[in-house]
């Protein structure tokens, strides 16, 4: 069983190691429908923005992304991704057309064998030297002086409704653990808005968003009454079906089932999300594609 502690923006893995990066990158504003070369707006065009790295192409070679590599860069300056298996941080300097990452560090996880080729294409093209930023249409392509791209497409956070988030970990305080195997993708929930509750509002007269929640925990399935109120949400009590199955998925249900019948807060980072209730227990979860 995997685990990993909550410290950095993301989930904080085990090892650091120092790589040099230099990249230069850019976009144009959200709804631009052309294509150009980013100029001296460069900054508030980049940041804010999640950027998914869609393929590299390297000596005429396109190798297509894993899931879950990315580049995003805040406006403090803090860059943050992950190359397809290790994640990495850095601080983002702007001049021009172009951004300096610097002071990078990376994680050091052994993953799949295919995860672990790309990140190093990546990391390889990303470290060549300046590169020349094109956007257009939510697109953003950077090419090194040797005619290497990187193609990345802008990607905005996933809905917290019509959305099925699978279930991948059980947080307690500032830990995550990894579902069993057994449980591994089995277990989802997805949020249904049905209307506003104008009776629960509160003093200030704001609504809440009233609706279901529905999935399954892993062995049974479930269905409960959801109100949303700001970044909290009410669950109702469980109604589920009463199947019995083996040892480790029964034990991720009791996890599960332990966040109904009260108020959660609720955290949604692109396509991940949070659900923890007042002791500091709860889930993680990713949408599906």
């Amino acid at each position: 069983m995997y685990r990993q502690r909550l410290t950095l923006p993301a989930l904080t893995l085990t090892a650091l190691t120092l790589l040099p990066l230099a990249v230069a990158c850019g976009n144009e504003k959200g709804g631009s429908t052309g294509s150009s070369s980013v100029g001296a707006d460069t900054e508030p065009s980049v940041t804010g923005v999640h950027w998914t790295v869609d393929s590299v192409t390297v000596n005429g070679a396109t190798h297509q992304a894993p899931d879950g590599a990315h580049v995003e860069i805040a406006k403090n300056g803090r860059a943050t991704g992950n190359y397809g298996c290790n994640s990495f941080h850095s601080t983002a300097a702007f001049k021009g057309d172009r951004i300096t990452l610097s002071r990078t560090l990376s994680t050091e996880m052994a993953c799949e064998k295919r995860p672990m080729e790309f990140e190093k294409t990546l990391a390889r093209a990303l470290a060549a030297g300046p590169l020349t930023a094109e956007t257009g249409r939510g697109k953003l392509t950077l090419t090194t002086a040797k005619g290497d791209r990187v193609h990345l497409t802008e990607e905005k956070d996933a809905p917290l409704y019509g959305t099925k988030w699978t279930v991948n970990s059980l947080v307690g305080g500032d830990v995550a653990q990894s579902l069993p195997a057994a449980a591994d993708g089995k277990a989802w929930l997805t949020f249904t808005k049905k209307g506003a509750d104008k009776e629960s509002a509160d003093k200030e007269g704001a609504d809440n968003e009233v609706g279901t929640v529905s999935g399954s925990l892993g062995c049974n399935h479930v269905s409960a009454k959801a109100t949303v109120r700001g970044s909290h949400i009410t669950l109702g009590a469980p109604r589920t079906t009463r199947q019995m199955c083996s040892g480790s998925l029964m034990t991720t249900e009791k996890s599960l089932l332990k966040l109904f019948d009260s108020t959660v807060s609720y955290r949604i980072d692109h396509r991940s999300i949070t659900l923890t209730s007042e002791n500091g227990e709860g889930i993680g979860a990713i949408a599906d594609r």
